[in-house]
C-alpha cells in the first residue's frame, strides 16, 4: 500500500503545480458541472488531488468486494485530505462520502470492534454533507436542477447510523434511522414500466436505472438527464483530445527555466501579430512566459537571430536522435551496425531501409567480413566497425539534460532519466485509470440491494425480544 501512496503522491505533485506532465494527459480538479476549479493554495490543490485519487481507487476495490484493501486505501485518502485547509474541504462532499464508504467497509467486514470509530465518522460525514450540500440539500438541488442524486448515499448513511445505534443499545434511534432508510429504499425501486420507457429511447438498462433513481422515477426527467450526460461526455472527450495535442506541442518546445510549460494562450497572441510559432514559443520559454520580454527578444535583430540559431540547432539534434534511435532499432533486430548505418543514411521509408538490409551482401564484402572474423575470433571485426550512431549519443543527451529543459521536451516534459526510472508506471496507470473512469454522479450511483437486505434484517431484529444482558 505504501507503493500506492507514493504513486498517488507523485501524480498529484506533477499535476497540481502547473508543471508539464510526464504523461499525455492532465489530472485536474473539476466541480460537478465539469468546470475546472482551483481549491485554495497549490498545497491544498495537491492534497485534494491525492485524496481524490486514493478515494477513486478505494471505491473500485469496494465494487470488487475487496473491503480490507479498500479500507486501507480510503484511510490513506482521508489522511491526504487532512493536509488541506479545512475551510477548503467544506466546499466539497468528497470527504464525507469517503467517510461513509469507510464505515461501509467496517460493516461488510463485520468488524464490531470499530463500532465507536464508526459512530464518530458517521457524525462527521453527516455534518460534512450538510455543509457541502446546504441546509435541507438546497445547494445540491440548485446544482442538480431539482434532481435527487443523493438518495442512495443517504440511504447507506442512515442504514449505517441505524446499525451503529442498534449495537450501542440505542434501539429507538436505530428504528428511526432504519425506517427512514427503508422509505428511501422504496423510492429507489425502478418499475419495469418506467425502465422500459427509457430503454425504448435507446439507453442501456444500467444507465436507465441510474437516471430514473436520480429523477424520482420521472421518465422525461431521466431521458433529459441521460441526454445531458451524453453531451457532457462527448464534450469531455473533445476537450481531452485537444489537451493531449496541447501537451504534445508543449513538450516539443520544452520547459522554462522554472520548469513550466510554454503558455499556449500567450503563444497564440504572439502568433496573431505575425511571429512564427516556433520562434515565439522559444522566446516565451526563455522569458518564463513573460509576453513583453518575449516580444522584445523577437523584435531585436540580435536576439531574434540567436533564437533562430537555437531552434535550428535543436532541430538538428532531434534529427540525430531520431536517426540514432532508428539505427538502434535495426541493430537490435540482428543486423550489422555498419550495414544499418549505410542503409539509414540512404534515406527513404522504413520499408525501403528494410529492403536494403534484406538484400544479399556483395561477395567481396562477405569475404572481407570472414577474413576479419578469422583475424579476430572474439568479435573484433564487428567491434571495429564504424560507430557513428553511438559515439555522439551520450554527449548529445548530456547537452539536452544540461539545458534546463530547453530541448524538445524529450517526450517526458524535460524530466530527467533518473526521475523516469523512479516512477512506478504500472501503479500510476492504475490510479489514473480509476480517476479517468469516474464521473460527477458516480459517488451517488450505488446499487442498494445489500443495503435493502440489511435494513430488513435489522428492522426484524428490532421487533424481536432484546438479547439477554
Amino acid at each position: 500500500m505504501q507503493i500506492k501512496r507514493a504513486a498517488a503522491t507523485a501524480l498529484a505533485g506533477r499535476h497540481a503545480d502547473g508543471s508539464l506532465p510526464v504523461e499525455d494527459f492532465n489530472i485536474e480538479v473539476e466541480d460537478q458541472s465539469g468546470k475546472k476549479v482551483q481549491l485554495g493554495s497549490d498545497t491544498d490543490q495537491r492534497a485534494v488531488m491525492m485524496g481524490l485519487m486514493l478515494d477513486a481507487n478505494g471505491k473500485r476495490l469496494i465494487r470488487q468486494g475487496n473491503y480490507k484493501d479498500a479500507l486501507e486505501v480510503l484511510t490513506m485518502g482521508e489522511e491526504a485530505f487532512s493536509l488541506c485547509d479545512p475551510k477548503v474541504l467544506e466546499l466539497i462532499d468528497n470527504v464525507p462520502i469517503l467517510q461513509i464508504n469507510m464505515v461501509w467497509c467496517y460493516f461488510m467486514l463485520q468488524d464490531i470492534s470499530l463500532l465507536s470509530e464508526a459512530g464518530k465518522r458517521l457524525e462527521m460525514a453527516r455534518a460534512g454533507l450538510e455543509r457541502a450540500h446546504g441546509k435541507n440539500l438546497l445547494r445540491l438541488r440548485l446544482l442538480q436542477g431539482g434532481r435527487f442524486p443523493e438518495l442512495a448515499l443517504h440511504l447507506r448513511l442512515e442504514l449505517l447510523e441505524g446499525v451503529v445505534a442498534y449495537h450501542s443499545g440505542q434501539f429507538e434511534k436505530a428504528r428511526v434511522a432504519l425506517t427512514s432508510a427503508e422509505a428511501k429504499f422504496a423510492r429507489l425501486q425502478v418499475s419495469d414500466e418506467t425502465l422500459s420507457a427509457v430503454m425504448n429511447m435507446g439507453f442501456k438498462e444500467v444507465n436507465a436505472k441510474r437516471a430514473l433513481r436520480m429523477t424520482n422515477q420521472d421518465v422525461g426527467g431521466a431521458i433529459d438527464l441521460l441526454l445531458e450526460e451524453k453531451a457532457k461526455k462527448r464534450q469531455k472527450q473533445m476537450e481531452d483530445i485537444q489537451r493531449r495535442n496541447e501537451i504534445w506541442e508543449q513538450k516539443k518546445y520544452g520547459m522554462t527555466p522554472l520548469k513550466k510549460p510554454v503558455d499556449l494562450s500567450r503563444l497564440d497572441e504572439l502568433v496573431s501579430i505575425g511571429f512564427e510559432r516556433e520562434l515565439a514559443a522559444e522566446a516565451l520559454r526563455r522569458n518564463e512566459n513573460d509576453s513583453d520580454k518575449a516580444l522584445d527578444d523577437l523584435t531585436k535583430p540580435d536576439t531574434n537571430s540567436n533564437l533562430r540559431e537555437y531552434i535550428e540547432s535543436r532541430e538538428r539534434k532531434r534529427q540525430r536522435r531520431d536517426r540514432d534511435s532508428e539505427i538502434e532499432s535495426y541493430v537490435q533486430m540482428g543486423f550489422e551496425r555498419s550495414r544499418v548505418v549505410a542503409a539509414v543514411e540512404g534515406g527513404g521509408t522504413p520499408d525501403e531501409v528494410m529492403q536494403r538490409l534484406m538484400m544479399p551482401q556483395p561477395e567481396a564484402a562477405a569475404n572481407t567480413n570472414m577474413q576479419n572474423e578469422e583475424a579476430n575470433p572474439n568479435g573484433g571485426a564487428n567491434s571495429s566497425a564504424p560507430l557513428p550512431a553511438v559515439a555522439p549519443q551520450n554527449v548529445e543527451n548530456q547537452d539536452v539534460n544540461n539545458n534546463n529543459g530547453e530541448g524538445e521536451g524529450e517526450g517526458e516534459g524535460g524530466s530527467s532519466s533518473s526521475a523516469r526510472r523512479e516512477r512506478d508506471v504500472e501503479m500510476e496507470d492504475e490510479i489514473s485509470a480509476d480517476i479517468a473512469s469516474s464521473d460527477a454522479l458516480g459517488d451517488y450511483d450505488i446499487e442498494v440491494n445489500i443495503e435493502g437486505e440489511a435494513i430488513t434484517r435489522y428492522l426484524a431484529m428490532l421487533e424481536s425480544p432484546p438479547p439477554p444482558q
